[in-house]
């Protein structure tokens, strides 16, 4: 039976932080998981969640001055490591499960040096998450809303995986980037589904309910895994 969580980076933009929580519970549902929380304490947003009788899942490493977060970017090791400190320590707090560690935008760089580097700083993350019992993941993100980023197929999120081989390095597998970037989403997800930590879901190619759009969702979570 399918868990569902809000994801409260889209719903209810109109609300602050603990506002959106409330309603999420309100709402019915029993998890969220947040894009960038930093405005409001770990604390407060830890008493949120309890008062709103929900789970707390992923947040994102912060956007930093690239929109995108810094992964994957060379040279900047350290305000990445920064940043993913940052992230853990709000997480393992407020009482959530996991981290997504935003890749960057590595720019004209040569792209095995750009994977050199993400390694190390999953490394890095994996390890520093692991001491708290977070999960750390990762979602590539498709090139028509994030143009440049460091990896758009979830295949390369796999081949990361891989790469840096901590049990604690999962896919965030996002239907919406999926079907947006490759197509064939059940298909992908039927093959990656024990690499996954997180699903997320969204109409193709609105990112609006997913009761529209190219992605038959009823059909969805029966035959995923087949």
């Amino acid at each position: 039976m399918p868990r569902f969580s809000a994801n409260l980076g889209f719903l209810w933009p109109d609300r602050d932080l603990p506002a959106r929580i409330a309603a999420a519970g309100r709402a019915g549902f029993k998890a969220v998981e947040l894009h960038f929380p930093y405005d409001v304490p770990a604390a407060a947003t830890k008493a949120a969640v309890a008062a709103a009788g929900v789970e707390l899942l992923g947040i994102n490493t912060a956007a930093g001055d690239s929109g995108a977060g810094l992964g994957a970017v060379p040279g900047r090791e350290a305000e990445f490591r920064a940043l993913a400190a940052q992230a853990i320590d709000y997480a393992a707090e407020a009482g959530g499960t996991a981290v997504h560690v935003m890749a960057g935008r590595p720019g004209a760089v040569d792209h095995e040096a750009a994977h050199a580097v993400f390694v190390q700083n999953l490394e890095f993350a994996t390890a520093k998450a692991a001491a708290h019992g977070l999960t750390i993941l990762l979602e590539p993100l498709n090139p028509h809303d994030m143009p440049g980023y460091f990896y758009h197929r979830i295949e390369d999120a796999a081949d990361m995986q891989d790469r840096v081989g901590a049990d604690n390095l999962k896919l965030m597998f996002d239907a919406y980037h999926v079907g947006r970037a490759q197509g064939d989403v059940v298909t992908r997800l039927r093959a990656l589904f024990d690499r996954i930590g997180l699903v997320q879901i969204a109409a193709v190619p609105s990112r609006a309910e997913p009761d529209e759009g190219e992605i038959a969702y009823r059909a969805f979570s029966t035959n995923s895994t087949g």
